[in-house]
Formats: structure tokens, sequence, C-alpha cells
């Protein structure tokens, strides 16, 4: 009985892994075809490989760059961090009574402190990228124009948010955001006609924000670099994805 088993698994293994040789072999023949119609020649395994993983990073550095600067969330109409649903009576109750001003400075020092924090993403995102499979990248090369981004996400966006968290909440102490934003929801609380307390999380959900804006920005240049040659900066780019 032990033995069938075992013979079973080995020829479930085999299986698996012809299979999966079957699909590389038609990434690689679907890739080259591409690439001898643009006359950017055959193109490894590897250097496919090598091409998403610089196309991932290369979106990531380009992201973190227009991202981590001051306004590069407070004045963007894309990026911005409002205050989290929760919280958003707070703010409309605390406006009705004057004290917009203290709601503005809240949404500016947390948004300063989103600009703060994903300048450290670098690293974190960096070593995502390196643990991608030469199999897993290869398979994305001719897939859609922000496939390689999308499957990133599905696989790395649980470890990234638990790595990215407490490089938020520092940089929201930073800033002083979390001091604004707790005297906000004191002073809402506070109030004699507050029935329902708030106190949300501010650190996971300017973490969510952050990492759903550097996805945004990491696909926006993955579909750049595809589609544009002059965003093919090096050999190796324009190699892979290089149409002229």
């Amino acid at each position: 009985m032990l033995k069938k088993s075992l013979l079973f698994l080995f020829a479930a293994a085999m299986t698996a892994q012809a299979a999966n040789a079957q699909l590389l072999k038609k990434a690689t023949d679907a890739l080259n075809k591409a690439s001898n119609n643009s006359g950017t020649g055959s193109v490894t395994q590897e250097e496919a490989g090598a091409g998403i993983k610089e196309a991932l990073s290369k979106g990531v550095a380009n992201g973190i760059a227009l991202l981590n600067k001051q306004d590069g969330f407070y004045k963007s109409e894309l990026y911005k961090v409002l205050l989290p649903p929760d919280a958003q009576k707070v703010e409309k109750t605390l406006r009705g009574i004057g004290l917009g001003s203290m709601v503005d400075k809240a949404i500016l020092q947390i948004n300063r402190g989103a600009e703060e924090a994903v300048g450290q993403a670098t690293p974190i995102f960096v070593g995502a990228i390196k643990q991608m499979s030469i199999t897993d990248a290869l398979k994305l090369v001719t897939g859609g124009k922000t496939s390689a981004t999308d499957y990133f996400k599905v696989k790395t966006t649980d470890t990234l948010r638990s790595s990215f968290k407490p490089v938020i909440a520092s940089s929201l102490e930073k800033t002083s955001a979390t001091k604004y934003y707790g005297e906000l929801v004191t002073k809402y609380n506070s109030l004699p006609t507050t029935l329902n307390k708030v106190n949300p999380n501010l650190d996971e959900y300017v973490t969510d924000m952050a990492v759903k804006a550097l996805f945004d920005r990491i696909a926006k240049e993955e579909a750049n670099i595809r589609a544009n040659p002059a965003a093919q900066t090096s050999a190796l780019l324009k190699k892979v994805f290089g149409k002229s």
C-alpha cells in the first residue's frame, strides 16, 4: 500500500513538472516570436525573468520618487489620504462647529506621514521582487499590460503590509499625525452629542492607502515600459519588451 502511494505521489509530481515545463516552453516560444518579429532577437528564460524583475524594480523606484516628497500624497488628486471612513462623521461634525482648521491639520500631517514612510519602502518591495521565481516571471512577460504588477500584488500584499505597517506607524509619530488625529477623535468623543465613540486604527488605514498608491504607480510604470520604447531604458528592457 505504501509502495503504491509513493508511486502515485511520484507520478503526480512528474506530471506537474511536465505541465510546468510545457507552460514555460509556450511562454518562451510566444516571447521569442514577438521578439523576432520586432528584431530584438531570441530571449532566454533568464533574460525574460530578469526583465520582469527589472520592470517591477523600475516601477517601485519611480513610484517611490513620485510619492516620497512634500505634497506627493497631499496635493495628489489620486493619492491624497483623507480621514478613514469611520472618522468621516468626525470631520463633518467638527467642521460644522467651526473646528475645520483642526481637521485640516490632522489630514495634512497624515499625508506627511505617508510621504515620509514610502521613502523607506524600497528594500521591502525590492526584497519581495527578488523572491519571484524565474518560472513565475517568465509566464508574465507575455501577459497583459500590468500582469506582473497584478501577480506581485496578489502574492505579496499581506507580507508587504505587515512589513510596511511599523514604518508607517513610525512616520505618523514623527510627523505628529498620530497626535493631531488623536486630538481630533478625543475632541469629537467629548462632545455631548456624540453617542458612538470613534477610535479607528490609523496605522492600518494609512498603510493600506500607501501600499495601494505604490501598487497603482508600479502598474502605470509597467504599462509604460511595455508600450513605450522611451521607457525601456536598459538593453535588457529593450530586448524583452522592445517592439521596434
